[in-house]
C-alpha cells in the first residue's frame, strides 16, 4: 500500500510541476532558514554549558547598596576576600576559585613568542571546570607557583605537537613555567577562555595586591561548585552579609547565580535578574519558526487553490471504494516526500552557507552529526512541516462528496475556502510587514546609539600595550614616535578607552551629603597630554601638565561628577581618594567607556605615572594609516623586541560594543527579505491558479471589449486588499513588540511614521510587482484559446 502512494504521489508531484517546484523552494529555504537559526539559537543556550555539572557552577555576585540601602548597581567580581570565607563557612559548596587576567600577555618557547589569553586561578578551578586532559594530573597541575596548564592549540602554536607536558615555557620574557597540563580546546560559546591557565600562587609573585585579601578591591571573579543546587537559597543566606562584617561603613551583599544563565540572563535592576538577551533568543525562536510557517502556507494554499484538479480524482476513488482515511493518507504522503526532498537540499542549503553564516556573525557554529538530538531535530521538522502544511489539504481534499465531483459541481464559492486561504495570506505578509518594520527600528536604533556623542574623538586613535621594555622606556617611546611625524600626540593610561577598567566608592569632598560615600565612580589613571591624546573636551579648567608640579596631585572630574557633587565651582576644590588629597584641576564633558546604552556613571582621572598600561596615540592624519602604523611599529620594535607590536584602532574596538545589536540587525534584515521571498512565491502560485481557473472568464471579457489594465486590476485588487488588511494587523503588532524592545535601551530612538509608512509601501509595491507579473500574462493571452479552454 505504501509503495502504491508513493508512486502516486511522485506522478502527481510530477504532473503539478509548477507548484511542486514553488513549494519545493519555498520549503527548502524555509527549513535551511528555520535550521540556520535554531544553530544560531543552540550557540548561545548552550554556552557555558559544555562542561560536566555546569548546572552545579555559580558565579559570586555582588549587589551594592547606598545610606539608604537602595541597590544601586549590581557587580560581577567580589574582591579577592570572598573566596576563602565561602571556603571556610559554607560547607554546601565542594569548591571555590579566584579569577584574574584575561588579557593577551607574551609567552616564548625559546624560538618564537606569541601574545595569547592568561587567566590565573586556585587549584580548585580545575574541578568546577573540569577540564578535559590530554595529558597531566588535574589534581596536581596547578599546585606549584611556576606551573602551567595550556591548551591543545596553544601546545601546537609553541611546539608543534600536544606532546609538550613537562617541557618549559618563559612568561614575558621574564620567568620560567613548567608545563604540567594539556587540555582540549574550548567550545567556541565558552565565557572564561584561555591559551594558558597558572595559579594564583604565581600570580601573588608578580601582583602584590593578589597577596591581599583585599575586601574593597572588586578586581576578580569568585566562582563556586555547589554541591546540590536546591541549597542555593541557603548558601546565599550565609555568604550575604559576610562582606558587612568585614567593612562595616559599606553596604555590599554577596549571592550567586547560575554560570550557565549568565550569557543571556545579562541584566540586574534592583539586584534582581529581569532578563537580558534571552529576549533576542526568544526573538530569533519565533523569526525561525514564522519562516517555516509561511512556507507551510504557500503549500497549504497552493493544495487548496488546485483542489478541482484533484476533485475528479477523489470522486473516482471514492466511487471504486477508496475510504477518506486512505485519502488522507495519500495526500499527507505527498506532503511527507515533499518535505523530505526539502529537508535534504535545506541541509544542503545549510551546509554550503554557514561557513558565510559564521563569518557574518563572527561566530563558529558547526553541525555535530554524531549528536543524535540532531537528527531528532531533524525528524521532529521533517514530521511537523509535513503534517502542519499537508493535514489541513488532506481533510480538505479528502471531503469532496464524490457525485458532486464527478458532476464537476465542485461549486468555487462554497467548496474552496478561499476566506481560509486569505486568512492565510493575510498571516503571511502580517509577518512580513512585522519584519519590515522590526529591521527598520533596529537599524534606526543602531544607528541612533552610533551617531550618540562619545565623548572623545576615536577617529585616527590608537592604543598599544605598555609592556616589556616599553614600561621602562616610555619617555623614549614618546619622544622617538614623536620624530617620525606618525602620530601628534601621545599619553599613558591604566586602561583602555574602549572598557571600563577601574570603578570605587569612598571618594570624599567638601560638604558632602549623607551617603556620598556610597556613590560608584569611574576611574581612570593618566599622565600628561591626556586631552590633546584623546579629544577629550573640556569643560573647565585644564590638562595635567609638566608646566605645574603639582598636577602631579591633580584630578580631573566629569560633568555628571560634578552634578552629584553638588559643586559649584569644582576648580581648586580638594578632594580625597583613598585617603590622599587631590586637587580638582579640570571637568570635562561625559565620553562612553562603558556601555553605550545606558548613562555613564561619574568619573575622576588622575594623575598616576605607576599604574598606566596602555599608551594611546593619536595618529598624523597627514599620512596613510598604513604608513602610520609601520613607524610607529618600527620604533616599539627596536625599544622592545622581545613582544609583538599590537595596536588597536579604537574605533573598531568601540564598534564591537554594538556588535549584539549589530547581529540582531544582520538576522532580522537577511531572515526578514527570506520571509517576504516565500510570502511572494506562494502569492505568485496563487494568482497564477487564479488566473488558470478565470482564464475563460477573462477571454470574454476580452472579447466584450475589456482593457489589458482591466483584467490586471480585476485580479490584483483582491489579493492587494489581502496586504492592507495584513497592514493593518500588523503594523499595531508590530508597533507594540518593537516599543517593548526598545524599552531595555536608556538612550533610545523612536518608532516614527516614515518607518511605517516604508514598510506598508515597500510591502505593498513587492506584492503588487508579484502580483501584477502574471496578471499581465493573463490578461495578455489571446481571448480566442481562452475560449476554447476547458477547466
Amino acid at each position: 500500500m505504501f509503495r502504491l502512494n508513493l508512486k502516486i504521489a511522485l506522478r502527481n508531484l510530477w504532473r503539478n510541476r509548477t507548484s511542486s517546484v514553488i513549494n519545493f523552494i519555498g520549503l527548502a529555504i524555509g527549513l535551511a532558514s528555520c535550521l540556520l537559526l535554531l544553530l544560531y539559537v543552540n550557540y548561545e543556550w548552550n554556552f557555558d554549558r559544555e562542561f560536566k555539572d555546569a548546572d552545579k557552577v555559580y558565579q559570586v555576585m555582588t549587589n551594592f547598596q547606598d545610606a539608604s540601602g537602595k541597590i544601586t548597581n549590581t557587580g560581577d567580581a567580589p574582591g579577592n576576600g570572598i573566596a576563602g570565607e565561602i571556603r571556610k563557612r559554607v560547607p554546601e559548596v565542594d569548591a571555590v576559585t579566584r579569577i584574574a587576567g584575561g588579557g593577551n600577555t607574551l609567552i616564548a618557547n625559546g624560538r618564537t613568542s606569541f601574545k595569547k589569553v592568561e587567566i590565573f586561578a586556585d587549584p580548585e578551578i580545575l574541578e568546577i571546570y573540569n577540564y578535559e586532559f590530554i595529558a597531566g594530573n588535574p589534581a596536581t597541575a596547578l599546585d606549584v607557583p611556576n606551573s602551567v596548564v595550556i591548551t591543545e592549540q596553544t601546545a601546537k602554536l609553541l611546539f608543534g605537537g600536544i606532546n609538550v607536558l613537562n617541557k618549559s615555557i618563559k612568561y614575558k620574557n621574564e620567568r620560567d613555567l613548567t608545563i604540567t597540563g594539556i587540555i582540549k580546546d574550548f567550545p567556541d560559546n565558552t565565557s572564561i577562555k584561555f591559551d594558558y591557565l597558572l595559579p594564583w600562587s604565581f600570580f601573588e609573585l608578580i601582583n602584590e595586591r593578589a597577596k591581599n585579601w583585599d575586601w574593597g578591591s572588586f578586581s576578580w571573579l569568585a566562582m563556586v561548585k555547589v554541591n546540590d543546587p536546591s541549597k542555593v537559597d541557603l548558601i546565599n543566606s550565609k555568604i550575604k552579609g559576610i562582606f558587612n562584617e568585614r567593612s562595616p561603613d559599606s553596604k555590599t551583599e554577596n549571592f550567586l547565580f547560575p554560570f550557565a544563565k549568565k550569557h543571556l540572563y545579562n541584566k540586574f535592576v534592583n539586584g534582581k535578574n529581569v532578563g537580558g538577551d534571552i529576549e533576542r533568543i526568544y526573538l530569533f525562536i519565533g523569526l525561525s519558526f514564522g519562516i517555516l510557517l509561511i512556507a507551510c502556507i504557500n503549500f497549504m494554499n497552493m493544495a487548496t487553490a488546485k483542489s478541482e484538479r484533484r476533485a475528479k480524482e477523489v470522486g473516482i476513488r471514492k466511487t471504486i471504494g477508496a475510504t477518506r482515511a486512505s485519502l488522507v493518507i495519500q495526500f499527507l504522503t505527498e506532503a511527507m516526500v515533499l518535505t523530505l526532498g526539502s529537508v535534504l537540499a535545506a541541509i544542503t542549503i545549510v551546509e554550503l552557507t554557514l561557513p558565510m553564516f559564521n563569518n557574518l556573525l563572527s561566530i563558529e557554529i558547526i553541525i555535530d552529526y554524531g549528536n543524535i538530538w540532531y537528527w531528532l531535530v531533524i525528524f521532529g521538522v521533517i514530521l511537523v512541516t509535513g503534517l502542519l502544511s499537508g493535514l489541513y489539504p488532506a481533510l480538505f481534499l479528502s471531503a469532496f462528496n464524490p457525485i458532486q465531483t464527478l458532476k464537476r459541481k465542485t461549486a468555487r464559492a462554497k467548496s474552496i475556502p478561499v476566506n481560509f486561504r486569505q486568512v492565510l495570506v493575510v498571516g503571511q505578509f502580517c509577518f512580513a510587514i512585522m519584519l519590515i518594520i522590526a529591521t527598520l527600528v533596529i537599524y534606526k536604533q543602531i544607528g541612533f546609539i552610533k551617531d550618540r556623542p562619545i565623548g572623545y574623538h576615536a577617529n585616527l586613535l590608537v592604543e598599544l600595550p605598555q609592556e616589556g621594555e616599553l614600561s621602562r622606556k616610555f619617555d623614549v617611546f614618546k619622544s622617538e614616535v614623536l620624530k617620525t611625524g606618525a602620530v601628534t600626540a601621545v599619553n599613558q593610561a591604566s586602561g583602555s578607552f574602549s572598557s571600563v577598567s577601574n570603578w570605587f566608592w569612598g571618594f570624599e569632598w567638601p560638604n558632602m551629603a549623607p551617603g556620598g560615600q556610597d556613590i560608584v565612580f569611574n576611574r581612570l589613571e593618566t599622565t600628561y597630554d591626556f586631552v590633546e591624546t584623546s579629544g577629550v573636551e573640556l569643560v573647565a579648567g585644564r590638562d595635567f601638565s609638566k608646566d605645574f608640579a603639582s598636577d602631579t596631585a591633580g584630578i580631573m572630574l566629569s560633568s555628571s561628577a560634578v552634578k552629584v557633587m553638588n559643586l559649584q565651582n569644582p576648580l581648586g576644590t580638594i578632594v580625597k581618594l583613598h585617603g590622599n588629597d587631590l586637587k580638582v584641576i579640570g571637568v570635562f564633558k561625559d565620553f562612553i567607556w562603558d556601555s553605550p546604552y545606558k548613562a555613564e556613571k561619574p568619573m575622576v582621572i588622575n594623575f598616576n605615572r605607576n599604574k598606566c598600561f596602555s599608551i594611546n596615540m593619536r595618529l598624523n592624519p597627514a599620512n596613510s594609516l598604513s604608513r602610520n602604523v609601520e613607524l610607529i611599529s618600527a620604533v616599539a620594535k627596536r625599544l622592545n623586541p622581545a613582544y609583538p607590536v599590537d595596536i588597536k584602532f579604537v574605533d573598531n574596538l568601540y564598534a564591537q560594543k554594538l556588535q549584539s545589536e549589530k547581529i540582531l540587525g544582520i538576522l532580522a534584515n537577511l531572515f526578514g527579505g527570506i520571509a517576504i521571498f516565500i510570502s511572494c512565491m506562494g502569492l505568485y502560485g496563487l494568482v497564477a491558479y487564479s488566473a488558470e481557473q478565470r482564464t475563460k472568464e477573462f477571454g470574454v471579457r476580452r472579447v466584450l471589449g475589456a482593457s489589458v489594465s482591466n483584467i490586471m486590476r480585476l485580479l490584483s485588487v483582491s489579493f492587494l486588499k489581502m496586504v492592507f488588511v495584513a497592514a493593518c494587523i500588523g503594523v499595531p503588532l508590530a508597533y507594540y513588540l518593537m516599543n517593548r524592545w526598545l524599552t531595555n535601551f536608556e538612550f533610545r530612538t523612536s518608532i516614527s511614521f516614515p518607518v511605517i509608512l516604508i514598510s506598508i509601501v515597500g510591502t505593498a509595491a513587492i506584492a503588487f510587482l508579484t502580483v501584477s507579473f502574471q496578471a499581465y500574462k493573463a490578461a495578455k493571452a489571446n481571448p480566442a484559446e481562452a475560449l476554447k479552454y476547458e477547466q
